[in-house]
Order: C-alpha cells, then sequence, then structure tokens
C-alpha cells in the first residue's frame, strides 16, 4: 500500500479492529448451547444489539424479536461502515456488499413462491446492498414475482434475472438463476478490483480467496448430492485459482483420497491443505462448509495483518459480523426447533 497512508484509513481500519474485538468470543455460544430463546434474547440485549431489542421488544416477541433485531443491526452496522469508510475503500466496500441485493432479491422470490407472508419475509432481509430498505418494501408489497422482476428494471441484477426467470419459474427453482448472478457479481467485483484503483490488488485477493472457497464448496456439494442434473461447467465461477476444465475434472473424480489430492495441486493454499487432509475420512456436508468457512477467515485475518491499512480489515469485520449474526440466528432457531445442543454446535462459525 506504500509508505503515505492517509490519517482516514488508519483510523477507519483501527476502528475495525476495535469492533471486530467487541465480537461475540466462542465461550459465549457455547455457554448459549444450554440456554433458552428468552435467555440467549437477554444475553444479547446486554451486547451490540441492545437498541435493536428495546426498539423491537414491544411489536415482537420470542424468535421473530432474535430474527430482526439480528436482521436490522447487521444493516444497520453495515451501513454505517460503509458511511465512515474512506476514499477508494468505500468503492470496495461497497462492492463487496452488492452480494446482499443478490440475496435479499432471491429470499424474496423464494418466499413469494412458498406463500410466505411479506412481514415473515422482511424479518430476514438485510437492506446492506444497493438496494435499499425502501425498494426492498416496494418489492415485498407485490404479489408476483413477474411484477418483482419488472421492477428491478434498470438494475445490474436485471439482465440475469430476465434470462433466468422463466426457467426458474417453470421448475421451482432458483439454485441455477443464484448461480448465474453469483458469477455476473464476481465478474463485476473483479473488474473493480483490476481496474488500477489504489487498493485494488488487496481486494482482488480477498476476491480470489472467497471464489476458491465457493467453488471448493460446490465440487464437495455435488460430491455429496449424486442425483444433481446440472451441467458442473455451469456451476463454476471464473476468477479464482481453478479453470473450468480443473473443476470439470475433479468433479469426475470419484474416489475421496484422489479428489482431495489433484485438488491441493491446484489450489495453492496451506490452510486448505491441513483441512483437505482431515477431510479424506467422510464427514457431514454441512460440517465441510462450516469448516471450509473457518479456513477462509483465517486466511483473511492474515491477510489483515499483513495489510493493516487496506480494504482486508474492513472485509474480515463484516465478515466476521455476518457469522456473528448468523450463529445467533442458527442458536434462536435450532432451540425454537427443540434441536440437541449438540446438533446446533455443527452448524456454529466459531
Amino acid at each position: 500500500m506504500g509508505v503515505n497512508i492517509s490519517a482516514p484509513y488508519i483510523y477507519v481500519c483501527t476502528r475495525m479492529r476495535v469492533r471486530k474485538a467487541k465480537l461475540l468470543p466462542k465461550e459465549e455460544y457455547m455457554r448459549m448451547l444450554n440456554m433458552s430463546v428468552a435467555e440467549i434474547t437477554r444475553i444479547i440485549e446486554e451486547t451490540e444489539y441492545k437498541q435493536e431489542i428495546d426498539e423491537l421488544g414491544t411489536t415482537f416477541k420470542g424468535i421473530d424479536l432474535v430474527e430482526v433485531a439480528l436482521s436490522w443491526n447487521l444493516a444497520k452496522e453495515y451501513q454505517k461502515i460503509q458511511h465512515i469508510t474512506p476514499g477508494t475503500l468505500k468503492g470496495f466496500t461497497r462492492a463487496y456488499l452488492r452480494r446482499w441485493d443478490i440475496q435479499n432479491v432471491l429470499t424474496i422470490l423464494r418466499g413469494k413462491v412458498q406463500g410466505e407472508k411479506a412481514g415473515k419475509i422482511k424479518e430476514i432481509l438485510i437492506p446492506a446492498g444497493s438496494l435499499d430498505k425502501v425498494v426492498l418494501d416496494r418489492l415485498l408489497a407485490e404479489d408476483s414475482n413477474d411484477r418483482i422482476i419488472e421492477l428491478l428494471k434498470g438494475h445490474r441484477m436485471f439482465p440475469v434475472l430476465m434470462r433466468e426467470y422463466p426457467a426458474a419459474k417453470e421448475s421451482g427453482s432458483f439454485s441455477h438463476m443464484e448461480n448465474e448472478l453469483y458469477k455476473q457479481f464476481y465478474a463485476e467485483i473483479l473488474g473493480d478490483a483490476k481496474a488500477g484503483i489504489k487498493g485494488g490488488s488487496s481486494f482482488l485477493s480477498y476476491i480470489q480467496l472467497d471464489i476458491d472457497i465457493k467453488n471448493v464448496k460446490t465440487l464437495f456439494r455435488l460430491r455429496a448430492d449424486s442425483t444433481s442434473t446440472e451441467d458442473v461447467r455451469e456451476m463454476y465461477i471464473p476468477g479464482g485459482s481453478l479453470s473450468v476444465v480443473d473443476f470439470s475434472n475433479l468433479h469426475g473424480i470419484r474416489e475421496a483420497n484422489e479428489f482431495v489430492d489433484q485438488l491441493k495441486a491446484l489450489v495453492r493454499n496451506d490452510s486448505l491443505h491441513t483441512l483437505l487432509d482431515e477431510m479424506k475420512g467422510h464427514k457431514a456436508m454441512h460440517d465441510i462448509e462450516v469448516r471450509l468457512t473457518r479456513v477462509q477467515l483465517e486466511q483473511m485475518e492474515g491477510m489483515s495483518k499483513r495489510n493493516p491499512f487496506s480494504i482486508h480489515p474492513i472485509l474480515v469485520y463484516l465478515e466476521k459480523k455476518k457469522y456473528e449474526v448468523f450463529n445467533l440466528r442458527a442458536l434462536a432457531r435450532g432451540k425454537e426447533s427443540r434441536l440437541p445442543s449438540e446438533k446446533i454446535a455443527e452448524y456454529l462459525v466459531m
């Protein structure tokens, strides 16, 4: 990043480290595993979620209160960070947060297909991307998904939505559309990172890691689901260590040890190699996903330490904050569904 680091960069990266230090430690989750939803709500009311729990406590109760408070808190935190981030870091942060547009639109489309009430869908939306609360409310108010897509005309997602929606509507599955939207998203942010803007190379190293982990997760998911009829090449995201040929070839290897050895040869990443060796024995899919996510967060921590005044401290905080919300939501839902504690623990990213 060079020697002359501006004061706003130092300020915002230091703020991120302070915020990250306030995230819940592993021990706290272990304690919560033995609590009820009401007790978990009381615990999180004593942390960074107090304002949301207090504000929403008169309108919502139980699991709904937890769901809405977590969504509100995450969205507000992400908006705050976009606001305080200086210079080119703001552009990269905004680009990274556009993935929430995909998540929110798909959540709405899936919710409508399943006949969910608008209020219920709204509980889990995170207005942190380029589609703000006003736009999302307008989409939620529509009854038909065709109208929802029409309202997104002019948005960068619109061409893919238009192209993919007829097939999704017919099959009742949005997974191909989702994959195409993420492909477009990654192609755009790779373009942003390679545009020669100051700090772009740091952003690029994060995106490439993200794509690698996503492709590896997809390969494991395809191994677990032998019934998938999709063309595997369609599920590949370009821009990481693997070429489409590598991806396709890896998918063709049935024997687990050979698959892992080939993958290690193609993706240079020591933490990932250690994990892949551990996974040669059969593991449940959610366990693989959680452990790959942990590897990604570890790698991001390393990048952040090597580049303390770059986009990395911001991204690692945004990701860890997202997983804190993800964990608290999994805990609350698990408790609500009376799942045993050890089962819930398997889904937590700690």
